[in-house]
C-alpha cells in the first residue's frame, strides 16, 4: 500500500492552527524567503483565511500532517490555491496530487468557477502538477508575491 493511499486529508480546526504555518515557513525557507504577506497569513490562519471564506486543508499520515493546502477566496467565484506545502522527507509520493484532487472537488462541491494560483518556475514538479490538473498560464499582475514569475488558472466545470 502506498503512502498516497493511507493519507486521509482533513479540514482545518483551531487546533490545528501551527501546522500550516510550520510546514510553509519550512518550505519558502528552503526555495525562497518568508515575505511579509506570508507572515502575516500564516500567523493568523483563521482570521486572514477562514473567517474571509476560505479553506485550509491538511494531509494527515499516521497521526502527524505532513501537508496542507489552502483555497483563499477572492470573490465569490474565484479562489486562490496558495499556502501548499509538503514536510520534507515525504515529497515527490503523490501528497500534493491527492491535495490538488481535494481542492478541485471541493470547488466542484461548491460551485466555485476559477482557481488561481501564484509560483515559480523554478519548481519544476509543482509547475508539472499545476499543469497535470488543467491549470494554464495567464499574465501574471506586479505586486502579489516576490517569488511569484507565473500565475496560473484553472477553470472549473
Amino acid at each position: 500500500m502506498s503512502l498516497e493511499n493511507t493519507v486521509e486529508i482533513i479540514p482545518f480546526t483551531t487546533a490545528l492552527t501551527e501546522p500550516i504555518k510550520i510546514l510553509n515557513i519550512e518550505w519558502l525557507k528552503k526555495y525562497f524567503k518568508v515575505e511579509p504577506k506570508d507572515e502575516i497569513v500564516l500567523s493568523n490562519p483563521q482570521g486572514e483565511i477562514i473567517d474571509k471564506g476560505g479553506m485550509i486543508f491538511y494531509a494527515k499520515y499516521n497521526d502527524e500532517i505532513i501537508g496542507t493546502v489552502s483555497l483563499i477566496k477572492i470573490d465569490d467565484t474565484t479562489f486562490e490555491l496558495s499556502k501548499m506545502a509538503v514536510k520534507d522527507g515525504v515529497q515527490g509520493l503523490g501528497i500534493g496530487k491527492k491535495m490538488m484532487v481535494h481542492c478541485i472537488d471541493i470547488a466542484e462541491d461548491k460551485g466555485i468557477k476559477k482557481l488561481i494560483l501564484y509560483s515559480n518556475r523554478k519548481l519544476l514538479p509543482a509547475i508539472h502538477l499545476y499543469e497535470k490538473f488543467g491549470f494554464v498560464e495567464i499574465v501574471l499582475e506586479d505586486g502579489i508575491y516576490e517569488r511569484a514569475d507565473i500565475k496560473m488558472e484553472r477553470i472549473i466545470s
